[in-house]
């Protein structure tokens, strides 16, 4: 699982149901002016304490490398981020504070910014004598969407240094690494797709299928390179090693675009559920059916990285709807529960099995399960905004 999201603002994480769980001012008891010390290395992430109870929790960093490093605390999935500190030059020092209910989580450094981190659990157990105080739900609003950018911009960072390795084992003719790394570096871009949408401009360079291609327009990015790797067995002309450069090159440089654009991205809470019903219907036009990824028929990775992206949007706001329709938050608790059941079903190691495996009733079942989530997601907007 790849580390995702970060933020350069101090996040206060709202508890299940609504409620900031607080112990009082102060933060938990771990070292001498309270904070849980953390030290990272070009190679280490050493956490003065695995464990702590609920309440406010407090995280001294230093960097003790040589390569510029952020600091992350997780949620229980590895998904969701409850908050961060980015930008911690070698030899200094930083602090995040964060207000964290009882449960299981990770900590993370991430030296040089990039990759999947160096990651350690961590657990928030019951808070002894601790008050529950509601919260606003303007700030809750204000949380869910400053979370969301966080994820948005790390999952950018994932697909680009994930986009540069790709580029250079397809350059370089290893065929068989390029195979292997293009269905796991797609899941970052799936799982932010309404974003790079909004940008027009993207997605078509990134990720148009052949079969939408209209009259006079230059064919680049994933799908090209998918083509090229699984080639049509009739009439198929492989791409020439000066083609090879030039799009592998046009596939980094585009994302790089994409990277660009997301540094200081800002949502609205509409933004998060439209987003999320819009991932769902991606599942349902094309990964479901097949026709996302018709040569590798690596559809189930799309797939999980839609619904990846769906529940991340969906969790963000749930504080905010628990207050509003818990009726509707335990449905989609259920329903997203129900539909990622399915999906590890089919799964096969850190992959899933290949589109072509699943029978006609596997594929219905799937699509029925989305169904099921869809229609309740479609709800969602008009219980968190205004």
């Amino acid at each position: 699982m790849t580390l995702t999201r970060s933020t350069t603002t101090v996040l206060t994480a709202a508890a299940l149901g609504g409620v900031l769980l607080l112990t009082g001012c102060e933060p938990n008891q771990k070292s001498g002016d309270g904070s849980i010390t953390v030290s990272s290395t070009d190679d280490k992430c050493d956490v003065s304490a695995e464990k702590a109870p609920a309440g406010t929790l407090k995280f001294d960093v230093t960097n003790d490398g040589l390569k510029v490093t952020e600091f992350y605390l997780l949620g229980e999935d590895g998904l969701r981020i409850i908050g961060e500190v980015e930008n911690i030059a070698p030899g200094l020092n930083r602090s995040l504070t964060v207000t964290a209910p009882e449960g299981k989580y990770f900590t993370a450094c991430k030296p040089g910014m990039v990759g999947d981190g160096i990651r350690g659990d961590f657990t928030v157990t019951k808070s002894e004598g601790g008050t529950e105080v509601a919260a606003e739900d303007s700030q809750l609003a204000d949380q869910a969407t400053t979370q969301y950018a966080s994820y948005v911009k790390d999952q950018t960072e994932q697909l680009q240094s994930g986009t540069e390795k790709f580029a250079q084992a397809y350059k370089d003719g290893d065929d068989a690494e390029a195979r292997k790394l293009y269905a796991s570096v797609r899941m970052h871009w799936e799982r932010i797709e309404p974003v790079a949408e909004s940008f027009g401009d993207i997605d078509p360079k990134l990720d148009l299928r052949e079969a939408d291609l209209v009259d006079g327009q230059e064919w680049t990015g994933w799908h090209l390179l998918e083509k090229d790797l699984w080639p049509p067995k009739d009439s198929y002309t492989a791409l020439s090693d000066a083609d090879r450069k030039k799009y592998a090159d046009l596939l980094v440089s585009d994302t790089k675009v994409l990277f660009d654009r997301t540094r200081d991205i800002t949502f609205t809470p509409d933004q998060l559920s439209n987003g999320a019903k819009e991932l769902l219907n991606e599942v349902a036009t094309g990964k479901v059916t097949g026709e996302e990824e018709i040569w590798s028929h690596t559809d189930l990775w799309d797939f999980q990285a839609n619904v990846d992206g769906a529940r991340i949007a969906y969790e963000d706001l749930q504080p905010l709807l628990a207050t509003r329709d818990k009726e509707l938050d335990a449905t989609l608790k259920t329903r997203f529960d129900d539909l990622q059941k399915l999906l590890d079903k089919h799964k096969d190691g850190d992959g899933f099995v290949l589109y072509t495996d699943l029978s006609k009733k596997e594929i219905k079942e799937l699509a029925d399960s989305v169904n099921a989530l869809s229609e309740p997601l479609s709800t969602l907007t008009e219980k968190v905004v205004g």
